[in-house]
């Protein structure tokens, strides 16, 4: 193995130490009053309670996918061996990865908060280093899973001619992505209803029937929304990310074994690391851009912004030069055109994030708009968020479009032909690596979010002083636009991730043809019989006469755009059921408990908390199980085409419904703390009302269904990709 390899792991087990270091840093800070020990003990109470139902449940529906697996790799024949253990090691990375960016988040908010009594920077700081540690612990869980699996298969798989080994371990690791897929849906579908449940009781009858904060001790809810920001907005983010790292570097791996099969060995072997050690570097480069967030005092939410911006984007920057370097030393022929692939992907993610943040924070014209429509009641801030969600997503839908269409010409030396088709596909996986190369700190940036709410709900349960609330809206102000950046680079990760994805489809059905199934040595591919083993990506396309008038492909499309809708009714559906029971046990609360208002009775923050665990439990199974078996059943009926149909109507609508969703929720909830700021009337006013109304809309937009749209591409490209046997051998169509 050759010495550079090492990087990967190296960098993995530092990413991983310096995650310890922050938390043990953090758990160094005092948590505050004993109110504040109180209050969080309830939240980090909860959410474990949550993380150990969900936990069993996802052990069961893996234990069944298991042996499904097993069975087509044992018993049918057509599926590696090794997949039922690379699938599982990746769901149990993935849950490792969100329960310890959870615990993180959840024993930092009380101390964000106490920080905050002595300064706006010391806040700060101590918030992001704690996001830091999920952002770290996600790319070093996932760098040691990669590395690991690629020693074990290299040692393992035997040698074969025409770079069939390397194509064969890369096609095996890719399934581990499957299971961190599978997990991540699970841990977005259920943290986002979980979490949405408790916000709309908090904000419909908290704010507006009762004229409470929704952080009022005084709210029955309060505290299942507390435990809420963490389960999904941190396990479930980590999760969704831990699987878009996961899967372009694994994606672009098996596309850099196809397209590098007729270099040599050693020129292969290098296109095949090349995204690991990018990915390396990155995370090298991100552990140094958290130590460079800091602020002053009083800084306005632009100036804050700015903090945040230093470290992600001088991380950006350096891998630029790094990876450069990078593929310069593997020697790879066209390294400066792959390099500026890379680029692209890095710039297209600059590009979406700076696209979020323009029509999410309040800093800025269009949220302001949502803000001031609020005059005229709920029916027009609805109508503005909805107009306003819509228009946003044209602007990174377009930014794609360009990144897809460079870091295809960039890496196929500007040829659109056949001839440069698997090195233009290589070029985009590696597009989309650029772009989730530092994620290190930009999930970090995201995980900050809950964690700076849950500080400032933490100082509002214990009235600290009107200062302390003043930083602590500050900095929750920055982290529900952080987060919406945040959730606006994954979906638009998610959709290079899949196209990578996509393409590597193809290479798992020539791998059928030639490893696992008994099949004619050749194959039709329109002109000529070919030889399998000697088949290209463009021969399997006319084999399966893949194009827009072919009617399976056009079902398959449509059947990708129903399950996008289907998905996101479902899912909005289910936190309109788990919200309706808060409101009612909330509503229940006020009226049977005697003493709540008054402050002389606690509420029974448990009650709330087990309503929204019982609820999430139950709505995620069925939105999840459809996203797992629509690619199965295309499969065998539709086969090949079918799916490459199905995954195409998935990826363009999903990957557009996300965004929508996603802006027009963010949006709503920062038009709402605009007025709560003192505008348009104020906290209290009519005008604030109507913006809790539009944000509570908003809330399972951008934390329910936008976010787990783009699992729901990436899932449904894995299910297909592993499954793929199954589509060759037994479709009926």
């Amino acid at each position: 193995m050759p010495v550079f390899f090492w990087l990967v792991p190296l960098s993995s087990v530092l990413a991983l130490g310096f995650a310890w270091f922050f938390f043990r840093q953090m758990m160094a800070h005092e948590e505050g009053t004993d109110m504040m020990k109180k209050i969080a003990n309830h939240v980090r109470r909860g959410a474990a309670a949550y993380l150990r139902q969900q936990y069993k449940v996802v052990i069961i529906v893996f234990a069944v996918i298991t042996v499904i697996f097993a069975f087509m790799a044992y018993v049918l024949g057509v599926q590696n061996p090794w997949v039922p253990f690379a699938f599982l090691t990746g769901g149990a990375f993935s849950g490792l990865a969100g329960f310890f960016g959870m615990k993180a988040a959840t024993y930092a908010s009380a101390r964000v908060a106490n920080a905050c009594r002595v300064s706006l920077d010391g806040g700060l700081r101590l918030a992001f280093r704690s996001g830091a540690v999920m952002g770290l612990v996600v790319v070093g869980l996932v760098l040691l899973d990669v590395s690991a699996w690629f020693l074990v298969l290299n040692v393992f798989i035997p040698e074969a001619e025409m770079g069939m080994k390397l194509l064969t371990i890369t096609a095996t690791m890719l399934t581990f992505g499957m299971g961190a897929s599978t997990q991540a849906l699970f841990a977005r579908v259920g943290g986002g209803i979980y979490t949405k449940a408790a916000d709309v009781g908090a904000d419909l009858v908290g704010k507006v029937e009762a004229g409470i904060p929704e952080d009022d001790p005084r709210n029955p809810a309060t505290i299942a929304d507390n435990v809420g920001d963490n389960v999904g907005d941190v396990a479930g983010m980590g999760a969704d990310l831990f699987e878009s790292f996961a899967g372009s570097i694994l994606a672009t791996a098996l596309l850099g074994a196809a397209a590098f099969v007729g270099f040599g060995e050693e020129m292969q072997f290098n296109a095949v690391i090349a995204p690991m050690l990018i990915a390396a570097v990155g995370t090298l480069l991100s552990i140094a851009g958290v130590f460079m967030v800091r602020t002053r005092e009083g800084a306005t939410q632009k100036q804050l912004l700015k903090s945040m911006g230093v470290g992600v984007n001088t991380s950006a920057a350096l891998i630029v030069v790094f990876s450069l370097g990078v593929l310069f030393l593997l020697g790879l022929p066209n390294y400066l055109g792959i390099w500026g692939s890379i680029v692209i992907g890095l710039l297209a993610g600059i590009a979406i994030g700076q696209s979020t943040e323009y029509f999410t924070a309040s800093a800025y014209r269009p949220t302001r708009k949502i803000a001031e429509s609020a005059s005229t009641g709920p029916a027009t801030i609805i109508i503005s968020g909805i107009g306003t969600g819509l228009i946003s997503a044209a602007i990174p839908l377009g930014i794609i479009c360009v990144a897809i269409t460079l870091a295809y010409s960039f890496s196929a030396g500007f040829t659109f032909d056949s001839a440069g088709l698997n090195m233009g596909l290589y070029g985009i996986g590696i597009a989309a690596v650029g772009m989730l190369s530092t994620l290190g700190i930009t999930l970090a940036t995201d995980a900050y979010g809950p964690i700076a709410d849950n500080a400032g709900g933490n100082a509002e349960m214990c009235h600290l002083g009107e200062e302390v609330r003043k930083r602590t809206d500050a900095l929750d102000a920055l982290g529900n636009t952080t987060a919406a950046t945040g959730k606006g680079f994954a979906i638009g990760s998610a959709a290079l991730t899949a196209l990578a994805l996509l393409a590597a489809y193809f290479e798992e059905v020539k791998i059928m043809f030639v490893k696992f199934l008994d099949m004619p040595d050749a194959i039709i591919n329109g002109i000529e019989p070919v030889a399998a083993r000697d088949a290209q990506f463009i021969d399997f396309i006319h084999h399966y006469d893949i194009h827009l008038m072919n009617p399976l492909v056009i079902v398959g499309i449509f059947i990708g755009v129903l399950s996008v809708f289907l998905f996101s009714g479902m899912t909005m559906n289910a936190v309109g059921r788990a919200a309706q029971k808060m409101v009612d046990e909330v509503r229940r609360q006020f009226r049977e408990i005697p003493g709540i208002m008054e402050g002389k009775t606690e509420p029974d923050y448990a009650r709330c908390v087990a309503i929204s665990t019982k609820g999430a439990q139950r709505e995620m199974m069925v939105p999840s199980l459809i996203a797992l078996f629509i690619p199965v059943v295309v499969g065998l009926i539709f086969g090949v085409a079918g799916v490459t149909g199905l995954l195409v109507g998935t990826i363009s609508s999903g990957f557009a419904m996300a965004i929508f969703m996603a802006n027009a929720g963010g949006a709503w909830d920062n038009a709402k703390k605009y007025i709560e700021e003192g505008n348009y009337g104020g906290k209290g006013s009519e005008n604030h009302k109507a913006a809790v109304v539009g944000d509570t809309v908003g809330d399972p937009f951008k934390d329910t269904s936008g976010p787990s749209l783009n699992i729901l591409i990436k899932l449904m490209v894995m299910a297909s990709v592993v499954t793929v046997g199954l589509a060759v051998s037994y479709s009926l169509l």
